[in-house]
């Protein structure tokens, strides 16, 4: 439905978009954000990708400015790289005590798509 894209959207954006992301900020900003490993507990979640752009940017991806990738129907690549975050819990076993460590990169990401709107970003695929 509708409702539900655009709430997995807007977490989605809460989770993984956010322009002034730098390494020094994972901690404080996981909890502000309350990304946390799963959605009925509190536990921390191992890895949160912050992707250094704004929402257009990234929801371009899904229309255009992504590729399909051949194994999965809902999975897009951006065709162009991305400065990102990446947040590695490092100590902690429950929001809010959760500590990072962040490491910048420049990647191409990968994004599940419902229609026009990124709803899931995919850790698992670096390239």
């Amino acid at each position: 439905s509708k409702v539900l894209v655009e709430e997995r959207y807007n977490k989605f954006i809460r989770q993984h978009v956010f322009g002034a992301m730098n390494v020094q900020r994972c901690d404080g900003e996981i909890r502000t954000r309350h990304i946390t490993g799963s959605q009925d507990d509190n536990s921390c979640k191992e890895v949160n990708t912050f992707i250094l752009a704004n929402n257009k940017q990234v929801k371009a991806v899904c229309t255009g400015g992504g590729t399909r990738l051949p194994e999965n129907r809902d999975l897009y690549i951006s065709n162009k790289p991305f400065p990102v975050v990446t947040c590695t819990l490092i100590s902690g076993k429950r929001h809010p005590r959760c500590e990072y460590r962040g490491h910048k990169s420049t990647r191409r990401i990968v994004v599940g798509c419902a229609g026009d709107r990124p709803t899931h970003y995919e850790e698992g695929i670096i390239v």
